[in-house]
């Protein structure tokens, strides 16, 4: 049951080994970063994947609630954005467990925190670490490979925030608009200003229609020139957010796509390191806007 939705750390299947530890992962995101971890010493199965099911509205299965409380260690997102494993966990307190949103550095915490912790690139090092560590207990004979692992996963992730850390040299406080929460670890990682109004993002990320106003002062940010990109999530667009992007792609604002989940035959590092050079791409042929 577990091999047949596997993933590896390059996001494709491998078979269980038997007898072997079985990691379950709430999403593909997190599945992604035990996969690379794992990488042949057990089977890693992502409960969702894709975007066509939204984890904060998701309701487990018998079949998830049972993976959940037969996994030799599960890993999940935290915080709120994944809250039908909580509520397996309720009832089985003893799964051991990766809590990803429990990794979030105080310093930087929004209030109310930012339960989209994958764009977080120093919590998916923690992440990456702690089911290191977790696996080395389970199964000590493979300690080294799942340490060894681990830390070959921390050293692709610091050359992304190496290059987040660039944008924030050359870009210092660049006005984008983020149409939804989802990029907020990103954009605090770029240094870039975010200048959506709360309520107009807030009204998306709740699939619903922003208010006349808020789309008005967005707009006119827009084709005045005042934002330097367009951040987007493809997986909740709307009607106004197409009218945005046209909006956008008229004055010469470019857009780019800050997806939820992983893009189809993708990992962890891949996707995140291709979002921050699109990114990067989108600033620099539009260096005007301050």
């Amino acid at each position: 049951m577990l091999a047949s939705n596997a993933l590896s750390g390059c996001g494709v299947g491998h078979s269980a080994h038997s007898g072997g530890p079985s990691v379950v992962a709430s999403t593909d995101v997190w599945g992604s970063v035990a996969s690379a971890v794992i990488r042949g010493h057990g089977a890693v199965k992502s409960l969702l994947s894709g975007a066509d099911t939204d984890p904060h509205t998701y309701q487990a299965s018998p079949a998830d609630a049972a993976s959940i409380t037969d996994a030799t260690l599960l890993v999940y997102n935290g915080g709120g954005y994944d809250p039908w494993v909580d509520r397996v966990l309720d009832g089985h307190p003893t799964v051991k467990t990766v809590n990803a949103f429990s990794f979030l550095g105080g310093a930087k915490d929004p209030n109310p925190p930012n339960e989209h912790v994958f764009y977080d690139i120093s919590v998916a090092k923690s992440v990456a670490t702690a089911v290191a560590d977790r696996m080395s207990e389970i199964d000590p004979a493979d300690a080294k490979d799942y340490q060894a692992n681990a830390a070959d996963f921390c050293r692709g992730a610091d050359t992304i925030a190496m290059s987040e850390h660039a944008i924030a040299g050359e870009y210092p406080s660049t006005s984008v608009i983020a149409t939804e929460p989802v990029a907020y670890y990103l954009l605090d990682a770029t240094g870039l200003v975010n200048r959506t109004p709360p309520t107009f993002s807030a009204a998306n990320e709740n699939e619903t229609d922003p208010s006349p106003s808020d789309m008005a002062t967005v707009l006119d940010l827009i084709n005045h020139h005042q934002v330097s990109a367009l951040l987007v999530n493809p997986q909740t667009v709307t009607n106004g957010i197409t009218g945005l992007q046209n909006a956008a792609r008229k004055a010469g604002v470019p857009v780019t796509e800050v997806t939820e989940t992983l893009p189809s035959g993708t990992d962890y590092l891949t996707w995140q390191r291709n979002t921050v050079s699109q990114l990067t791409a989108a600033l620099r042929s539009n260096r005007s806007p301050s």
